[in-house]
């Protein structure tokens, strides 16, 4: 299982990709059902100004879709950082099997770093949840990605500075 939960999440990552050329925070997602792609996404919450365009859960809203179900039993979520809450949620109302995810979310994981909803006893439904596929990649893309956003907003601090000075002379 591991190499192919490899392969996939390198697909994933490549959702990431489109979502970094985007300017948007680089997370993807890719849902597998029989061995075969059923659908992937990446995040749009930059483009759309909408708090739910997670990859997740467009990943999950394409596969119901596609699979004529809002069940998608037997599935496979791949995602380059942990779930947060919202995404968690909807994994479990969407009765997906597995997730599989690269990077941990100190912060807002809820598949194992803050709390574990995925694999919670108390809710009717549970996930197994695998961690740390390609974790160096998926969070070395988040990494970069949040690098470059705080050299440009320091290039532009400077740059602002460099206008107020010139127009007070």
């Amino acid at each position: 299982m591991y190499e192919q939960d490899r392969y996939w999440m390198t697909q994933a990552l490549e959702e990431a990709k489109k979502a970094g050329d985007l300017k948007e925070v680089p997370i993807g997602a890719v849902i597998v059902q029989d061995d075969q792609k059923i659908s992937s996404a990446y995040n749009l919450r930059e483009t759309t100004q909408n708090a739910v365009t997670h990859a997740e859960l467009l990943a999950i809203e394409k596969a119901c879709e596609k699979v004529g179900s809002w069940r998608l039993e037997g599935a496979t979520l791949y995602v380059t950082l942990e779930p947060c809450p919202m995404c968690s949620g909807a994994i479990l109302l969407s009765r997906v099997e597995r997730v599989v995810y690269g990077a941990m979310d100190p912060k807002a994981g809820c598949a194992g770093s803050l709390m574990n909803l995925l694999e919670d006893d108390r809710f009717n439904h549970r996930c197994e949840v695998v961690k740390g596929v390609l974790e160096e990649e998926c969070g070395g893309i988040l990494s970069t990605f949040f690098k470059q956003l705080r050299a440009e907003k320091k290039k532009r601090r400077a740059l602002r500075q460099t206008v107020d000075q010139g127009s007070t002379r």
